[in-house]
């Protein structure tokens, strides 16, 4: 199933096509204030949809059809085209992903199916076939990633596999029938829906926490981070050149590129993975521009690096979007199924295209280390594939 929703389409056409403005006078406590307004936007409207995906899962929960599995599922996609731009706000120990931070129960992938339900040869496997498991947002969190980094228990993968099921064609998502969750059609069908109800309530509460976190005029950790100036803006750009390079161009397309295996694709049981790299492409394009679109169309503007940068250095500046607006474009041509694009040999269309959006992602995060330089931020330490 490959749905191009209205969502989709609409941030595509803003991220090729966003006006660049121009703020006069910017310094750098401008640009982390202004990302910080951002960032609590697009966190906002991720919760919303998160939300919305909640609803749609309590409808699916209290009467299984085919119809109402469609219907969560494609309000499961419909959320992730805002998560995704979030990912750029990553990378340098923020509310998301310090020591306490709850990335690991929000993103985390691969995710080994057998260890939350059953699968093909493995009929009675996962914790939700072991009705000893009691199945809470306590026990989500603590069994998530337990004993290993692909047991995972919680968060956005762990609801798409509930949704989907496993992936097992080679042109199209996973197949998981609405039976799954019927008494009397599957096994533990009741434990089944009780765990993605508390999966989906669990993301929901962390994507709250996140919200909160960045909500202005309080006594959060945005309220620090605007008054960080100079050091605030070095953790901006340690979040786009990690997420340009370590993460999006490494673990995500890299990975699978080199190993051609369906499992280290990023949202493997949705076919989703194309969509998902153009949103982290975009998210990066925001913070870039200190644009984004919002949920409902309206356009957020303010200062951006790229003026702080052109300030300094005009023609960086100019390259620097160049390089971030071609990386867009490369991973907008990226075809579903993203498994699909990764096989064959190196000359295969597919495989040229994630390779070309792998190239301008390198080169991209090179200039971002260059654009930290010009407006005198010498110190950079990027995650790294």
């Amino acid at each position: 199933m490959r749905i191009h929703s209205a969502i989709s389409s609409a941030i595509l056409a803003f991220a090729i096509a966003a006006p660049i403005a121009a703020f006069a006078d910017v310094g750098h406590t401008d640009v982390a204030k202004h990302y910080a307004t951002l960032v609590h936007a697009n966190y906002s409207d991720t919760l919303t949809a998160a939300q919305d995906l909640q609803t749609s899962i309590a409808v699916l929960v209290a009467a299984p059809s085919a119809d109402h599995l469609q219907q969560a599922r494609k309000a499961w996609l419909a959320a992730r085209e805002f998560y995704g731009q979030t990912e750029a706000f990553r990378f340098y120990a923020g509310p998301i992903d310090d020591d306490r931070g709850p990335e690991g129960q929000i993103n985390a992938w691969p995710l080994d199916e057998a260890y939350v339900d059953y699968v093909e040869g493995k009929a009675s496997s996962g914790l939700i076939n072991n009705p000893k498991f009691k199945i809470s947002k306590a026990n989500l969190r603590k069994f998530n990633e337990r004993g290993g980094e692909e047991n995972i228990s919680a968060g956005w993968h762990a609801i798409e596999f509930l949704l989907w099921g496993q992936d097992r064609s080679e042109t199209g998502p996973g197949e998981r029938s609405f039976e799954d969750f019927v008494d009397g059609k599957k096994a533990h069908a009741d434990r089944r829906r009780q765990f993605l109800t508390v999966a989906t309530a669990l993301l929901v509460d962390d994507l709250s926490f996140l919200v909160k976190s960045w909500e202005p005029q309080q006594k959060n950790y945005r309220a620090q981070f605007e008054k960080g100036g100079k050091e605030s803006v070095r953790k901006i750009i340690v979040g786009l050149g990690s997420l340009s390079r370590g993460e999006l161009a490494g673990e995500r397309m890299e990975v699978a590129l080199n190993s051609q295996d369906q499992e280290d694709e990023h949202s493997c049981f949705s076919d989703n993975t194309h969509r998902d790299i153009v949103t982290n492409a975009v998210g990066i394009r925001n913070v870039w521009l200190g644009q984004y679109q919002r949920r409902d169309g309206s356009i957020l503007q303010g200062p951006g690096l790229r003026e702080l940068v052109a300030a300094k250095d005009q023609a960086l500046a100019d390259k620097t979007q160049q390089q971030i607006d071609q990386s867009v474009q490369a991973a907008q041509a990226i075809q579903a199924p993203f498994d699909r694009e990764i096989m064959g040999d190196n000359q295969a269309p597919g495989r040229q295209r994630v390779q070309a959006t792998i190239h301008s992602l390198v080169e991209q995060s090179k200039l971002l280390v260059n654009t930290a330089n010009a407006i005198g931020i010498s110190k950079l330490t990027l995650v790294q594939p």
